[in-house]
């Protein structure tokens, strides 16, 4: 069943009412009832009791987000919601990675204290901790200097510092987001493609279609980068909707330039 995204937004936000000072387009939009007058909404088409939001000439409607918008719209904020949630993931990591930094030794000792108490049991069920390539992994980060564990720490707040700045723009759709999500995913996706011909796992697998898919669909749905009339046709058609929605609301053909 298709999502009628104009009345979930409406229900959630309420409807968006305008008096155009075409008469003709005027009387088609409202409508007397019995407890009062009432409008028509630019976005779903219903009708909304009380005091239109606004007045003047159809060419001065807001802008309001409709249809194809709203899901372009709901799309971004997703994707806000996942560069969000991996930005702070990356946060964590990288404090944890400087604390790590600071105490490095007692670290190793707490490490070393623990493997040896719980070697007799991995050993029980016929498991190698000493060959173990996680165990091997964490051995080799002991070794790692105080200021190359520190650079690590500032290139991963670096980086979740983009993914929460992402997160922000695309939450709010602005174009400026759109770029950078398209360029910094973009740069990412040889080390993603590296990293899946070193260990595969459907987590690397559902990370990397996931930023395919968010690179294509913001390039083209968004015309960056001069995509199907670039900037340009996407203003144009911003510009004209507002006096479009206004026409269409009151069944009326939309004029011709």
């Amino acid at each position: 069943m298709a999502i009628d995204w104009d009345r979930r937004h409406c229900a959630r936000k309420g409807h968006v009412t305008y008096a155009p000072d075409d008469p003709r387009l005027r009387v088609r939009l409202h409508a007397q009832t019995a407890v009062g007058e009432a409008w028509r909404c630019l976005r779903c088409g219903d009708f909304a009791l009380g005091e239109p939001h606004g007045s003047g000439p159809a060419a001065d409607a807001p802008l309001v987000p409709r249809g194809k918008v709203l899901r372009d719209l709901f799309i971004l904020r997703f994707l806000a919601l996942e560069r969000a949630v991996r930005g702070v993931f990356i946060v964590l990591v990288a404090v944890a990675v400087w604390k790590f930094s600071n105490s490095q030794d007692a670290v190793r000792r707490l490490f070393n204290e623990y493997l040896d108490t719980f070697r007799p049991v991995f050993k029980h069920f016929h498991y190698d901790l000493d060959h173990s390539p996680v165990v091997g992994s964490i051995q080799k980060a002991f070794g790692y200097k105080h200021s190359t564990l520190l650079l690590v720490a500032g290139l991963l707040l670096a980086y979740a510092l983009i993914e929460l700045v992402e997160a922000v723009g695309l939450w709010y759709a602005k174009r400026w987001a759109e770029y950078l999500t398209v360029v910094a995913t973009a740069a990412f996706l040889p080390l993603e493609i590296w990293e899946l011909t070193e260990k595969v796992s459907y987590l690397k697998i559902a990370t990397l279609v996931l930023n395919i898919l968010a690179v294509l669909y913001i390039a083209l749905a968004k015309r960056l980068f001069g995509l199907r009339g670039g900037r340009r046709a996407f203003d144009e058609e911003r510009q004209s909707a507002s006096l479009l929605e206004v026409e269409e609301s009151a069944g009326v053909e939309p004029s011709l330039p």
